[in-house]
């Protein structure tokens, strides 16, 4: 059965700052920069969230869509942990700006950073069930930064951006193996949001629960995959990344359960898991979108001349997992490469630190549950002119007193 990701698009916004920079200004302890394997992160500006992120990733592919195939979209799913509202989902204003049919389900799913992967679960299982025959179902998995924990070792992991997928029966991106999907989930409280101002939780138990996940989600996909090995089945592993050395901890803690002599275990990740990183070390842990960041960085960094099979580890605190795996082909890389990720990061402004702590402060402003707003440029008005205006990217205008958000193509 041919289902997967047919295409898949990318946002991660318009500026980044250093994060050796940014340990150095907080006095954190530079000892624990190595740790982290990152060199910048993304920032979002005042005129941007959730919503913006979505539609900027999206539209370039569903533009190059015919009006055939746009039209036999039958579901938007958004996954975030950045909603703007108790009831309405992220969908309806994406829907909205990318013009598509009414024809369409629209909902929001939020399971932390699993959430991406429950969405395109979903939408592989509304393709497979052959309900509607030829429907595709656009996933977009969108978060921005607003809580931001200052002075923490959290911050300096924390970025923005988007990743949006059409999931179709001509996944030309990766085939996934259907049926082959192993779970692990339970009550945590590793990390959460409470309050539009916190981001909180215990790093250690946070690490513990991935770790756990990892191995049991990993025995629950052993159990129903005939002959799989860890070692010899996947040419390639992605992981969820909140940071590169999360996900190198986690790979040698696996492979050390597999008895994997020492000196073996960094010559498998450097060649089945570093590329995964590359484009994750420029932008941060984008919450549920990192796993597809991941996959991108992937495929645009190894040598692929023909089909090899990956597997894919997805963990959401609170907590839930999952591994899966499928197929990438020369054609998934064709595709990833031409949407010049690599450019589009260079190209960010450089923030000053002095400019950063001015958009942490202005982005405070724009929090869930805000009303009565018009969005002033004008304090970033150097950045939003050289990198913003004039790009044709949707960003923020106002929000009416009855909390309607309005936005605009710059």
């Amino acid at each position: 059965m041919d289902i997967g990701i047919e295409s898949i698009s990318t946002f991660f916004g318009f500026t980044r700052i250093g994060v050796h920079d940014l340990f150095e200004y907080r006095k954190l302890d530079l000892h624990r920069f190595s740790n982290l394997l990152m060199e910048r992160k993304s920032v979002s500006l005042p005129c941007e969230d959730p919503v913006t992120n979505a539609v900027n990733a999206a539209k370039p592919m569903i533009d190059a869509l015919d009006p055939g195939e746009r039209d036999r979209i039958e579901m938007v799913i958004t996954a975030s942990e950045s909603g703007l509202d108790f009831g309405k989902s992220l969908s309806t204003y994406i829907h909205d700006y990318l013009g598509l049919s009414r024809r369409c389900r629209l909902f929001e799913i939020k399971q932390a950073c699993y959430g991406g992967t429950a969405a395109l679960q979903m939408a592989v299982n509304f393709i497979a069930s052959n309900a509607s025959p030829n429907a595709k179902v656009l996933v977009i998995a969108t978060d921005v930064t607003r809580a931001t924990a200052k002075f923490t070792y959290a911050e300096p992991s924390q970025g923005t951006g988007a990743v949006a997928m059409l999931i179709g029966n001509k996944p030309e991106i990766l085939e996934l193996d259907f049926g082959a999907n192993g779970y692990h989930s339970y009550e945590v409280m590793d990390t959460c949001r409470p309050d539009v101002h916190v981001e909180t939780g215990d790093p250690d138990l946070s690490l513990m629960s991935y770790l756990d996940c990892l191995s049991n989600s990993f025995a629950d996909y052993e159990s129903r995959v005939e002959g799989v090995d860890f070692l010899s089945s996947f040419e390639h592993l992605v992981f969820h990344t909140p940071f590169g050395g999360m996900v190198k901890g986690a790979h040698r803690a696996m492979l050390r359960s597999l008895r994997v002599p020492v000196n073996q275990i960094e010559d498998d990740f450097q060649r089945r898991m570093q590329p995964s990183l590359a484009h994750c070390v420029e932008v941060g842990n984008i919450y549920s979108a990192t796993i597809f960041m991941a996959l991108c960085g992937l495929i645009d960094n190894i040598e692929l001349n023909g089909a090899k099979r990956i597997g894919l580890f997805s963990y959401g605190s609170g907590c839930s997992s999952e591994f899966y795996s499928g197929i990438i082909t020369p054609r998934s890389q064709e595709k990833v490469r031409a949407l010049k990720i690599k450019s589009a990061l260079d190209s960010r402004y450089d923030l000053n630190l002095d400019e950063y702590e001015t958009l942490l402060d202005l982005n405070e402003k724009l929090l869930f549950g805000v009303k009565d707003l018009t969005v002033d440029v004008s304090p970033y008005q150097q950045i939003y002119d050289s990198h913003v205006a004039g790009s044709g990217r949707l960003v923020l205008d106002s929000v009416d007193a009855n909390y309607h958000r309005k936005y605009r193509w710059a």
